[in-house]
């Protein structure tokens, strides 16, 4: 089997496992006590602190250790707010920030805490500083900027946007937990968040650093351990292996980082000549090692899913049928990119090339067969002759289907004329938009149409 899923877990690394089980033996005990065991309990605690701090880049009293990279984000973003709130409430995030982000911006505004600004991105992902420049005013409490996006790789202009922030005064925080195992993110960011399970550490760890002098308010009740910023009991076996396989990965960072481009970038180039109808998304140069995305036309994307863990791979999609809320992406919306048929590759360190070579060799014939299976309503069942336009009722289905039923009749009817599409699928909003860019057709817009809407394409070619 062929684990391509890094970007949500890495597996754990062998430093990692090798820490783990030896601070089992000798970091069970508080390390906040004063006898033998407890200060070898603390000695490991501060010695993780150390090399974890080396690594980020910071003072050790600026770090502390969280139970999650998720954990870190809301505790970050909340004790920000609350430190900066003479000044004002206002918070900056970004259109493709990870969840967690989008969650603590969401809590901040139910509450009543004050406005949110969300930044746009291009297609490729990646917002412009002058963008984030433009919206920072006199009441922005924070902003937030993560170092690479999750799904698509693009990494971000951390550096730009933190020099603007500086200008403005106001702090930002960086979720860093793609790229920390790849190595230090520059700029003058104040806040920074990451997880260890994302570099090959063990689940259940994240660190948070604040830069000293960031006005910072701890939230929720008080505790002595972790400078108050982290209650509870250290993990201390965890944070141990978190460190010690942090510099492993970052020993190593260097030349698998080139070994890993050189394998995404055979998948980026070869995959949309050996299937056809597909969108390889995400910035070509300005990426992560490790991470190559794309969508295909006319696929659903949780029976891609399904029949590539069949093949032997195992990889992730941001497809809305792959959701529980059946919406597409944020990333790939907020992007304007094709959904649909969507396949997230992160390979982790050490994959084989053989492994990417049977993947390419596997896959297009695994969209063509998905293809095949999913099939099509009658044309007679879904299209509709109604004035001038041709009408295709897609009422009632998801994607991929609203989007094979246009490609279907757009031959129909001569260049100029129109196909309205009719559904209430959410994923049609970006698919539709989508197929017409790649297609070289006109998308004329989205009308309000009964308990849908109504997507207007005309015939160019």
């Amino acid at each position: 089997m062929a684990y391509f899923d890094a970007a949500s877990a890495a597996p754990l690394h062998p430093v990692a496992r090798q820490a783990l089980l030896a601070s089992l033996d000798e970091g069970w005990a508080d390390p906040a006590r004063l006898y033998r065991e407890g200060r070898r309990a603390r000695l490991l605690l501060d010695a993780a602190r150390e090399a974890m701090a080396e690594c980020v880049g910071c003072r050790p009293d600026e770090l502390v250790f969280t139970p999650s990279g998720t954990r870190a984000v809301h505790s970050g973003v909340a004790g920000a707010l609350a430190g900066r709130r003479r000044v004002g409430s206002h918070l900056i995030v970004s259109a493709v920030e990870h969840s967690s982000v989008l969650h603590a911006a969401e809590a901040h505004e139910a509450a009543g805490g004050g406005s949110v600004t969300q930044v746009g991105v291009d297609r490729a992902g990646a917002v412009d500083p002058a963008a984030y420049a433009a919206v920072l005013r006199e009441d922005t409490a924070l902003a937030c900027l993560q170092s690479a996006n999750h799904e698509v790789g693009t990494e971000q202009p951390v550096a730009e946007v933190a020099e603007a922030c500086r200008t403005a005064g106001v702090p930002l925080l960086v979720d860093a937990a793609q790229s920390l195992g790849w190595g230090r993110i520059e700029g003058g960011w104040s806040l920074l968040t990451a997880s260890a399970h994302k570099w090959g550490g063990p689940s259940g760890v994240g660190l948070l650093v604040v830069r000293k002098g960031v006005r910072y308010a701890p939230q929720g009740p008080g505790d002595e351990r972790e400078s108050g910023r982290a209650p509870g009991f250290e993990n201390l076996p965890a944070i141990v292996a978190a460190a010690a396989s942090l510099r492993a990965v970052r020993a190593e960072a260097a030349a698998e980082a080139a070994r890993l481009r050189e394998l995404t970038e055979r998948i980026r180039s070869r995959v949309p000549e050996l299937v056809p109808d597909v969108e390889v998304v995400g910035d070509p140069s300005r990426r992560l090692p490790g991470i190559v995305t794309f969508s295909c036309l006319y696929v659903d994307g949780e029976t891609l899913l399904h029949e590539l863990d069949r093949a032997g791979f195992s990889v992730s999609s941001g497809s809305s049928c792959t959701s529980s809320t059946l919406t597409p992406s944020h990333v790939l919306k907020a992007m304007g990119v094709l959904s649909e048929g969507n396949v997230r590759v992160s390979l982790p360190p050490g994959t084989a090339a053989e492994d990417v070579e049977r993947f390419l060799e596997v896959l297009p014939g695994t969209v063509a067969a998905v293809r095949e299976k999913l099939g099509a309503p009658a044309a007679t069942e879904t299209v509709r002759a109604a004035g001038p336009d041709l009408v295709v009722d897609a009422l009632g289905r998801r994607c991929p289907v609203p989007v094979i039923e246009l490609a279907k009749v757009i031959g129909d009817v001569p260049v100029g004329g129109t196909v309205r599409v009719l559904s209430d699928d959410e994923a049609a909003r970006l698919d539709i938009p989508a197929w017409c860019e790649m297609r070289g057709q006109e998308y004329l817009g989205e009308e309000k149409a009964g308990k849908g809407s109504a997507y207007l394409v005309r015939r160019v070619s």
